[in-house]
């Protein structure tokens, strides 16, 4: 575990700069982190980042992408778009959330 300075805020990552203490994570610091892979948040990005914070909260991991687009009525091509190229991974780095299970 190391810690960084993410928009002015220590936090711990890990090696691949996940979060290791979600309990860090402000919607200020996920701009950030959204930032930082070249995604600007818009109302719809914002409304997946809430509902996964608010889903691993319920269920104690981070949900995957078939989940999210299940619970959230979000087609997964929609996702692709949001959030291009790995979009489970991408979604939960920036809402300060382990990798889903199975993602690489």
């Amino acid at each position: 575990m190391t810690t960084t300075t993410i928009a002015g805020h220590a936090v711990d990552v890990n090696e691949e700069g996940f979060l290791t203490a979600p309990d860090q994570w402000t919607e200020e610091l996920g701009a950030e982190l959204a930032r930082l892979i070249g995604i600007g948040l818009t109302d719809e990005h914002w409304r997946l980042v809430r509902f996964l914070r608010d889903d691993y909260a319920a269920q104690g991991e981070t949900a995957t992408l078939r989940r999210v687009s299940t619970q959230t009525g979000v087609p997964v091509k929609q996702l692709f778009t949001l959030f291009p190229g790995k979009p489970a991974k991408k979604l939960a780095y920036v809402s300060g959330l382990p990798k889903p299970k199975g993602c690489v």
